[in-house]
């Protein structure tokens, strides 16, 4: 292995496996020790890690709840020299985990600020799943309350995207049959559970058809999840008629869409896809 020149001052923001200990990268070990100190979201859950690479490097606790002490101690800590390594309990730092407030204190402050690259939830997620990944949005985890949970969905029902999302295992099927309600049935989206771990798994289908798979096997709703969205389609080439408009415009001041949709399609002859997808352009 080659010898790493270290210079002091600077923090390291290091990724971690997210399962399989064989996805460390030779440079993330090297540098975890070689840093004067280690500040992890949770020392007690990557103490395990580190043991396994025989990393002996100290460890202090810190995730974006930390008092502003804290951060002022690692910001000291490095203008007097010392090299600090970020980590999370697994994944990315600062990919919905902590790291924000510590990494912008330490910019400002003219610290040097190193990405260690390596495994990341989202990014295995999104290679694997078949959706379009020229454009994509990552939303983090949603509300967990419905009502909030739905208002956030029906922000994004347009978005032509791939939609990612973070979602907790009892919340899973909640969120898909939020999803079919708000994105409509015919929605694409793939779930990825346990990535990189024995039980992984990789499954795409209409969000219906997904939320009802889930719903039937109870280990589906185990472990990590990302749940990845096919944006919404491009309206179809069909030219709307002043009065099919004025139809759907009535309707829509009356129905909800997936309902509106419906009796539009029975009223102009158009795709119910069609409207639907038109009325969510409009913000309906």
């Amino acid at each position: 292995m080659t010898t790493v020149a270290f210079n002091p001052g600077i923090l390291y923001v290091v990724a971690t496996p997210i399962g399989n200990l064989g996805d460390m990268v030779p440079r993330a070990v090297e540098t975890l020790q070689t840093v004067a100190v280690i500040a992890a979201e949770d020392t007690r859950h990557s103490s395990r890690l580190l043991a396994h690479f025989d990393i002996k490097t100290p460890c202090i606790a810190y995730h974006d709840h930390s008092d502003d002490t804290r951060v002022g101690q690692l910001i000291a800590r490095m203008q007097a020299g010392d090299s600090v390594a970020l980590i999370s309990d697994a994944g990315t730092p600062l990919v919905s985990d902590p790291g924000y407030r510590l990494v912008r204190s330490a910019r400002q402050a003219g610290i040097q600020v190193v990405p260690i690259p390596g495994a990341c939830a989202m990014i295995a997620a999104l290679s694997a799943a078949g959706l379009p990944s020229d454009r994509f949005a990552f939303e983090g985890f949603l509300p967990a309350k419905q009502v909030a949970r739905c208002a956030q969905l029906q922000s994004l029902a347009a978005d032509p995207r791939t939609l990612i999302f973070y979602e907790a295992p009892h919340r899973i099927l909640e969120t898909l049959q939020d999803m079919t309600q708000v994105f409509g049935p015919e929605r694409e989206v793939v779930m990825a559970r346990e990535l990189t771990k024995t039980f992984e798994t990789i499954k795409g289908n209409k969000v219906s058809e997904l939320a009802a798979w889930v719903e039937s096997d109870s280990n589906q709703q185990r472990g990590e999840i990302v749940l990845l969205v096919h944006g919404a389609p491009k309206p179809e080439n069909e030219a709307m008629t002043p009065e099919q408009v004025h139809i759907m415009k009535v309707l829509l001041d009356e129905l909800p869409v997936k309902q509106a949709a419906a009796i539009g399609a029975k009223l102009t002859g158009l795709k119910k896809n069609f409207l639907y997808d038109w009325a969510l352009q409009r913000g309906d």
